[in-house]
């Protein structure tokens, strides 16, 4: 008995920002599942939507797996890039003939950038208050 749920292919995670997406992909006829939702009725912008397929419609793969997604931490954007990690490294992980597709279209690597955070004596991490001279 395997410990990944739905017998799947692929177990990865994604990150971005503060955003941890967990992916269980394994073959079907092309759903997506969020958090127990849709990814149309998680991400109802068009513009995420369109991330989140990105490694699929690279890969030519879609409509070909099944993806259960838990997606914690960070706002929309940062969730549906950590997604689009996820399911490019779980692609990676089932056909490595997928490697170079998603290498050039730069869906491999983790962006590093992250918050920074607030100083003392500020307004926000850079923001100072406003300056008075008299």
């Amino acid at each position: 008995m395997s410990a990944t749920p739905n017998s799947s292919l692929a177990n990865t995670i994604g990150r971005r920002k503060n955003a941890i997406a967990r992916v269980y992909v394994s073959p079907g006829n092309g759903n997506i599942e969020v958090n127990g939702r849709s990814y149309t009725e998680y991400f109802p912008l068009a513009t995420l939507q369109q991330v989140v397929l990105k490694a699929f419609n690279a890969t030519q793969t879609s409509g070909q797996y099944d993806a259960k997604a838990r997606l914690n931490g960070g706002g929309v954007s940062g969730q549906a890039e950590a997604l689009q990690l996820a399911l490019a490294r779980a692609l990676d992980q089932i056909n490595g003939a997928f490697h170079t597709v998603l290498k050039t279209e730069k869906m491999l690597t983790r962006d590093p950038r992250m918050v920074v955070r607030k100083k003392f004596g500020r307004r926000k991490a850079r923001r100072r208050f406003q300056f008075s001279k008299r």
